[in-house]
């Protein structure tokens, strides 16, 4: 036999056909509120809804309180609202009067007799999460059994549990399309529209105009340059020297020299005195490209500038101070290497201050199709020819492509086609041999351009999922409404590596 009376069932029941209506969540919610205080004797009620960035809780629908123009948030742990949101489980106060907890941040009460109310505070959870908090207050004399008040109280959250994610997820949308409404428009030589891409121009956008430490991370080939070209270009500092170095390419011995000059006579063959390469960049911004290939040493040196802002050229007692900004890029996982012992944990932390992913041109989709007609007249007006476009079978064949060279190696992949062409289209033949091969194989398995672009969304949808779930597979299955098993088979289908998504920590 049910715990419940009639008139709480009855209550559950309509709470339950209003949620299946059509209409704005909002307004669900809001007659669920009407619904608790004509059926169960609630005389104020309120839901919060957790942030799941901030995890502040903050107050989004009521009843019998006016927060009309009020923002009100409750922190985690704050008061018996934040409490409840931290710890997941229901409050009920008997006396209002004397509860220390209550802060009554709407002020609602603050006239009232609050010991003539009992307070009952309960989550609200969706997919095992808690996404909000339900709370509602009641006369003393009408409260028979707290234990019995939390359960029906408890049974309405669990119904609403659903209507509040998406609200919450609305209200999160809404903060993130007025962020990029405010986001200004940036100068930038890179190309592509896909939301891989779109999310590096939102990050270029927001740390432009900062003199913060960036780490690009992503694999050769994939535009680490460009992208610290563009942070640069739409800076403060745009009027300074952009001072590029590549860090693979410096032997140890020439590191000092190189990156914080010399004096005359400090080593055999240094007949004269010269600035280094941080000293050129004063006022600007150093790049320091493939910056996992430095030496442990290398590695503290860089690191001294970092913290003091300032150098000693080799061979001299003179301290130069310097105002530059530093871009660092590398295609290792420096994380790995500092777990190993091979990069410094302190040098990773001061670059790993505002860390951008550079997808790969296979996460990129159609943005290859841009890239291809961008190349083809880059390379068509150098070269003098009058190649004007690639035909569909050849297209088709970059589409199905897995570019292990991202998109240097289309570049040139182009370059060569558009020499090879003799008329005003590439086609297949003009294509280097790997690419036909895999054409080939395409072929046999009926891949064309229409499944690879699916293909290539589908992998997006899989990566995002995990970006949200921090790595979890499990986790991703329940976002996009699948099992673990067929996950696990997309992932090594895309040669996704699911722990770059996973929370940052290091030992």
């Amino acid at each position: 036999m049910s715990r419940f009376n009639y008139e709480e069932l009855a209550a559950l029941h309509k709470i339950a056909r209003i949620l299946t209506q059509a209409g704005e969540l909002r307004d669900h919610l809001e007659k669920t509120m009407d619904e608790l205080s004509k059926r169960l004797g609630m005389e104020r009620g309120m839901i919060s809804i957790l942030d799941q960035t901030t995890k502040d809780a903050w107050l989004e629908v009521a009843r019998g309180v006016d927060i009309e123009g009020l923002d009100i948030r409750y922190k985690l742990g704050e008061g018996i609202t934040g409490k409840v949101a931290q710890t997941g489980r229901p409050m009920a106060i008997a006396n209002l009067g004397k509860e220390n907890l209550f802060l009554d941040r709407t002020g609602a009460r603050k006239n009232l007799d609050r010991s003539q109310l009992a307070f009952l505070c309960v989550p609200i959870l969706y997919d095992g999460k808690v996404v909000g908090v339900l709370s509602a207050d009641k006369l003393t004399h009408k409260v028979t059994d707290l234990e019995e008040e939390v359960a029906i109280l408890s049974a309405v959250a669990e119904l609403i549990g659903k209507a509040v994610h998406g609200l919450g997820l609305e209200e999160e949308n809404r903060r993130l399309r007025k962020m990029l409404s405010n986001t200004r428009a940036i100068s930038t030589d890179i190309i592509g529209n896909s939301k891989p891409m779109l999310d590096v121009l939102s990050l270029i956008s927001q740390v432009a105009d900062s003199s913060t430490t960036v780490l690009i991370n992503g694999e050769t080939g994939t535009g680490k340059e460009l992208v610290a070209r563009a942070i640069h270009a739409n800076s403060p500092r745009k009027g300074g020297p952009f001072i590029q170095v590549n860090c693979a390419a410096m032997p140890d011995t020439l590191v000092e020299s190189e990156l914080f000059g010399h004096e005359k006579g400090a080593f055999t063959g240094a007949i004269q005195r010269r600035r280094g390469l941080f000293e050129e960049a004063h006022g600007g911004t150093i790049f320091l490209d493939e910056i996992g290939e430095l030496s442990q040493a290398a590695q503290a040196k860089v690191l001294r500038v970092l913290q003091e802002k300032q150098l000693q050229p080799l061979g001299s007692s003179r301290t130069v101070t310097v105002n530059v900004r530093v871009i660092a890029a590398t295609n290792r996982n420096l994380e790995q290497d500092v777990a190993g012992g091979r990069f410094r944990a302190d040098l990773f932390y001061r670059l790993n201050v505002f860390p951008i992913y550079m997808p790969t041109l296979r996460e990129r989709g159609s943005d290859i199709i841009l890239l291809t007609d961008h190349f083809i007249l880059k390379y068509a007006k150098m070269l003098g020819k009058r190649v004007k476009r690639i035909s569909t079978p050849a297209l088709d064949m970059l589409l199905a492509y897995h570019w292990p060279g991202n998109v240097r190696e289309l570049e040139n992949c182009i370059e060569r086609a558009v020499i090879l062409a003799p008329g005003d289209s590439i086609e297949s033949v003009h294509l280097p041999p790997s690419l036909q091969m895999k054409s080939k194989e395409a072929a046999k398995k009926e891949r064309g351009k229409l499944e690879t672009l699916v293909n290539a969304y589908e992998r997006s949808l899989i990566i995002d999922a995990l970006k949200d779930a921090r790595g979890n597979q499990t986790r991703a299955a329940k976002l996009l409404a699948t099992t673990k098993r067929i996950i696990q088979y997309k992932i090594a289908k895309y040669e996704i590596d699911p722990t770059r998504f996973k929370a940052k920590r290091l030992a």
